[in-house]
């Protein structure tokens, strides 16, 4: 696909600001509703010759005020592209003041400046969204009621339960319901889960790996969109932030070769669980662990070692479509 003009867009929650990167002409929509980003497009299309398919739009991906952006680019069957915020800003250098419109031009520059090499996003499925928004629904209830439990169990060493009864019961009341509305989340992740055929196949190979659990398997899916956003494992794996890059320059700085701070965080904790998980109860794993830490390899690297061969395994056992096969216990 020959792109030949961007269209910048900053989106924020009332407004969406457009720019024509070849004209540099600007307009700015009232309202980030589906009727005002149609109007949006057929402003574009008054005042670009390029046909549709060799027209990128450019934005942020800001994510509940793209959405609405992304889907109805979507519908109306117009190429579209959503960047991290932390690209843009990185590709521009120096740049002093900042406002909506001079956004849009920044976002215009930067896709045009890259248009060969950007390439189309596409919406996931509705299932998929439907399970990340329930998962992340899910991490906020689980880290309240955590919360919630851990200041009630040093109130009840503290003080005496006679003497503040309402005190106790709202918070148990608090607990139980936070409890029933996650259960209740889980049941509808599963029912999306089991409702679809290739997820299910995806959920029931990515778990019959050692030391990967269910909630692992699900946000994996989730990231991946169904393992088809990443080509290879290890681009996922320098998404999570396990994948070890050098850290050098001439002669005089010779520092370890170590992992970005840049990462999704949240997998790579869960990650870092499965190797833990990995090391009681998968002793092909626990062999390589104790055989590397012989060797004077530090506990860190080796750990970050198993991260990468259960992401590897997982991407592998996907790829096959059938589930894995621990073949030491096959071994002589």
């Amino acid at each position: 696909m020959k792109i030949k003009e961007i269209i910048g867009i900053d989106v924020s929650k009332e407004t969406i600001d457009t720019v024509i990167h070849t004209s540099q002409l600007h307009s700015t929509f009232d309202t980030n509703s589906a009727n005002d980003i149609k109007k949006m497009t057929a402003w574009v299309r008054k005042h670009t010759d390029c046909p549709n398919h060799e027209v990128l739009f450019v934005f942020e991906h800001t994510g509940l005020y793209s959405h609405q952006l992304a889907t109805t680019l979507s519908a109306l069957g117009l190429p579209y592209t959503m960047v991290p915020g932390l690209a843009i800003k990185r590709s521009l250098g120096i740049v002093r003041g900042k406002n909506d419109r001079i956004d849009a031009a920044h976002i215009a520059l930067y896709g045009y400046r890259l248009r060969e090499e950007l390439a189309p996003s596409h919406l996931p499925s509705t299932q998929l969204q439907s399970l990340k928004r329930l998962l992340g629904l899910r991490k906020r209830l689980v880290k309240q009621r955590a919360g919630f439990k851990s200041s009630f169990k040093e109130q009840q060493r503290v003080l005496k339960v006679t003497e503040n009864e309402v005190f106790f019961e709202v918070q148990r009341s608090m607990i139980r319901e936070l409890s029933t509305h996650i259960a209740r989340l889980e049941r509808e992740i599963h029912a999306i889960i089991k409702g679809n055929k290739e997820l299910y196949t995806m959920y029931r190979l990515i778990t019959s790996i050692n030391g990967v659990g269910p909630q692992t398997a699900l946000y994996m899916i989730v990231s991946t969109e169904g393992f088809t956003k990443f080509k290879t494992w290890r681009k996922f794996a320098c998404y999570c932030g396990i994948a070890p890059f050098p850290n050098s320059s001439g002669t005089s700085l010779r520092g370890k070769t170590k992992v970005s701070h840049l990462a999704n965080k949240e997998l790579k904790a869960l990650l870092s669980s499965c190797a833990t998980c990995a090391l009681q109860y998968n002793p092909e794993m626990k062999q390589y662990y104790e055989r590397r830490i012989k060797q004077g390899k530090s506990t860190m690297s080796t750990i970050n070692v198993i991260r990468n061969k259960l992401v590897a395994r997982i991407f592998a056992v996907v790829a096959r479509g059938t589930p894995y096969v621990n073949t030491l216990k096959y071994a002589s």
